[in-house]
């Protein structure tokens, strides 16, 4: 069986750490499902999913090292007109971001439960924003 959600996340900042896990938990209990997989992804290419424990100092340490990797002020390619979308690029580096990041993550579902680390929380990560962005959980188990 596959249960699929879909949850709509309103960022406010250009990069913004964004916790989802309990919207994870949310899906895994509504969907009955008792043994499987759960996956989170996001779909957006200037946004990512990220695992980790969630503690500010460490969201700020996550921060400084994406900016160190994809600095707001390098010389990026992407930052040129696009003739398709009628306008210049000026998100190189939520792109960047993003890449590092990933776009996804799994997790085990047992006995009706979502099987984390101790310290496992699940991010949604914003490098474009603030956007109307959306995440979508597939579960698939029995």
């Amino acid at each position: 069986m596959i249960r699929m959600y879909s949850y709509r996340i309103l960022t406010k900042e250009y990069n913004q750490m964004i916790l989802v896990t309990d919207k994870l938990r949310e899906a895994v209990r509504e969907s009955g499902i008792q043994n499987g997989v759960a996956t989170v992804m996001t779909m957006h290419t200037t946004t990512g999913i990220a695992v980790n424990e969630a503690l500010e100092c460490l969201e700020s340490d996550i921060a400084n090292m994406l900016e160190k990797n994809a600095p707001e002020e390098g010389t990026y390619s992407h930052a040129r007109m696009l003739h398709d979308y009628g306008s210049t690029a000026g998100n190189p580096t939520g792109h960047l971001k993003s890449y590092l990041t990933g776009n996804h993550c799994h997790f085990y579902v047992i006995d009706g439960e979502l099987i984390q680390g101790g310290a496992q929380d699940v991010y949604f990560c914003e490098f474009d924003g603030p956007a109307n962005r959306m995440i979508k959980i597939f579960i698939d188990g029995e």
